[in-house]
């Protein structure tokens, strides 16, 4: 990862270089604008990953119904469900691929904005004294906290019916998940938290645009 990481780092030396010219120095700025870059990059991965979330959410009453039917016939069942997933156009393993083509992105940028050498005369931003340090107000671990849940929760709010069990260990997650983030963006760089909210957030307006037009579709 020290090459893929090398090369988030002369990125984000390009965006800091960019803010320069334009009579403002800002390492600040130069996070989020590699942030956007990056999640414009991958964004065609995202949608497809959503969609076929959408897909299998969409399924687990079907799902949940084979299940019931063959309870005691695992083969039968796999059999069944085979069918369904070809009869619906959906592969359940679909939307992996997406999520382990991200992760190096995601890896890279981690140890890139973690051991960045920030010029001390700008790596103040905001109310930050320093993006290579964890923010001493607690700001940014709750906010990251609360992107995380509005992430979670947006997708949870259109999924379709769930068992009673995928039920609670979704009411769980939504509150592990956040709790988490929050705790290690308490010790993380300023600069690695203001990507990881400014990647919550592109993610949230992406998933806004893609349900209100599934909605819409959905009425027409």
């Amino acid at each position: 990862m020290g090459f893929f990481s090398g090369i988030m780092s002369t990125f984000l030396d390009y965006c800091y270089a960019f803010t320069h010219t334009l009579g403002y120095p800002s390492y600040g700025i130069a996070i989020i604008m590699l942030t956007l870059i990056i999640k414009l990059i991958l964004s065609p991965l995202t949608a497809k990953q959503i969609k076929s979330m959408e897909g299998m959410q969409q399924l687990q009453p079907k799902i949940k119904e084979l299940q019931q039917k063959y309870k005691g016939n695992q083969k039968k069942l796999q059999e069944e469900m085979g069918k369904l997933y070809r009869q619906m156009g959906v592969n359940p393993l679909s939307g992996c691929l997406p999520i382990l083509i991200q992760m190096p992105f995601l890896i890279a940028v981690f140890y890139a904005l973690r051991e960045y050498p920030y010029d001390p005369m700008y790596q103040s931003f905001l109310w930050l004294p320093s993006l290579g340090e964890s923010d001493p107000t607690y700001v940014l671990p709750i906010v990251s906290a609360l992107s995380t849940f509005a992430i979670q929760k947006q997708m949870t709010g259109g999924q379709a019916a769930m068992s009673e069990a995928q039920a609670k260990q979704q009411k769980i997650m939504q509150i592990a998940m956040p709790c988490f983030i929050g705790w290690i963006s308490l010790s993380f760089p300023s600069g690695l938290i203001i990507y990881w909210i400014i990647s919550n957030v592109f993610q949230w307006v992406q998933q806004v645009i893609m349900f209100r037009g599934k909605n819409k579709g959905a009425k027409a």
